[in-house]
């Protein structure tokens, strides 16, 4: 199941993520998602679970918690379908705790 985790400070390392989902179950991927220019991460990125119970259990624990004092916003991840983030896609705001 892939997970969406938005409002992630920007000190946050895909390493660290993977840590914190990792507690909860096995991590297929994980990305966060950056800044074509500056490599800067964009505050939200996805996370891939192998087992979907373990991915709402993350999602269930992590939605609305404070991660270095800014709210995340987890949840699922809604397939926007070919084309999305690309030039002229439609991209949704999401937040992470």
């Amino acid at each position: 199941m892939k997970v969406f985790i938005g409002g992630l400070p920007l000190e946050v390392s895909e390493a660290e993520l993977n840590a914190v989902f990792g507690d909860f179950g096995p991590v297929k991927s994980l990305r966060i998602v950056k800044d074509r220019e500056t490599k800067e991460s964009r505050g939200f990125g996805f996370v891939e679970m192998v087992n979907e119970d373990e991915a709402k259990e993350a999602i269930r624990c992590m939605n609305g918690q404070s991660y270095y004092g800014k709210r995340i916003t987890v949840n699922i991840a809604e397939d926007k379908g070919p084309g999305f983030g690309g030039a002229g896609g439609n991209r949704g705001g999401f937040s992470r705790n």
